[in-house]
């Protein structure tokens, strides 16, 4: 079996962060950009943060969660670099982040916690674009690819895209519905992992109409029939503009509404778990320690939400 219908319990015990800038101008004004060249139901959107987060950007990655390290041999032990480093080309401008010597969450040891989904896709924003880039993750197999056959999902796909939201569409890009609906057209019949809603939610604030942040929930979970499917919750450091917190948590109540009536989803909380210490300078992406991390976690939290 490639998913499981019923996941067991029906609290968001996991959550998804996503915020790649999207109604945003580039200097940071929450005014959404102009529709009238736009098709119906979409928004022509800046790209400032949206495209792609700054390349190998790190921030001192100091995180203090618990007392304790990853146990040894642990996903986390074993995936997370000692020392998140940009490349050789940019390390120069940059500062190394020191990896975390703690964690905040039950790690994978080798041989448990696999999963029953044999396929996942992953469709993300801007905040996703770190967990396959080369620029922050050199090792590939610390990659969200590879960690989610490192729990055993064999066929491991993504499908991410800065600025990428339920609706909105930047430069004719697809948005994650139309993306999402062509995959299940083609035949497609698996497990999914959401890491959107930080632009859906800026949107909603910026724009101040269309369509509400639980009916985008609810218009993805169409798309996807009964497939299950692991959202992943949002939070930024920003208190202000249209990608502030507080729009963050509106969104992570949104998911916490629409939960009790699919039993094929579950919800990852990120929020509850990401440290400050792992966010980019710009308060909303992540640095080449967070990425490690946020894979690592995406992964076991898919294992504990569909388990084999």
């Amino acid at each position: 079996m490639n998913r499981r219908s019923t996941p067991p319990g029906r609290r968001a015990w996991w959550a998804l962060v996503a915020a790649g800038v999207v109604a945003v101008t580039a200097c940071g004004s929450e005014e959404p950009a102009s529709t009238a060249s736009s098709a119906p139901g979409t928004v022509a959107l800046q790209p400032d943060l949206a495209t792609t987060p700054a390349t190998g950007a790190t921030t001192p990655g100091s995180v203090a969660v618990e007392t304790t390290a990853p146990p040894a041999g642990s996903a986390l032990a074993s995936t997370v670099p000692t020392s998140a480093a940009a490349p050789a080309s940019t390390a120069a401008a940059t500062t190394a982040a020191a990896a975390p010597t703690t964690v905040a969450t039950t790690t994978t040891q080798p041989g448990e916690s696999t999963t029953s989904c044999e396929s996942v896709i992953h469709v993300g924003d801007s905040t996703s674009v770190s967990l396959i880039s080369p620029s922050f993750l050199a090792d590939p197999g610390q990659r969200v690819d590879a960690q989610y056959r490192r729990v055993g999902a064999s066929d491991a796909r993504t499908e991410i895209d800065g600025a990428l939201s339920t609706r909105e569409t930047l430069d004719g890009q697809a948005n994650a519905f139309d993306r999402v609906s062509a995959i299940k057209a083609d035949g497609y019949e698996g497990c999914w992992v959401f890491a959107l809603g930080g632009n859906d939610t800026a949107n909603v604030s910026a724009m101040g109409g269309g369509p509400s942040r639980v009916q985008r929930i609810e218009t993805m979970m169409s798309a996807i029939g009964d497939d299950p499917v692991m959202w992943v919750n949002v939070k930024t450091l920003r208190t202000s503009g249209a990608y502030r917190n507080e729009n963050m948590l509106l969104w992570n109540q949104a998911l916490e509404e629409v939960l009790p009536r699919y039993q094929n989803m579950q919800v990852f909380d990120w929020a509850a778990v990401v440290q400050q210490g792992w966010f980019q300078d710009d308060n909303i992406h992540y640095t080449s320690t967070g990425s490690a991390y946020r894979a690592a976690m995406i992964a076991d939290a898919l294992a504990a939400a569909f388990p084999a």
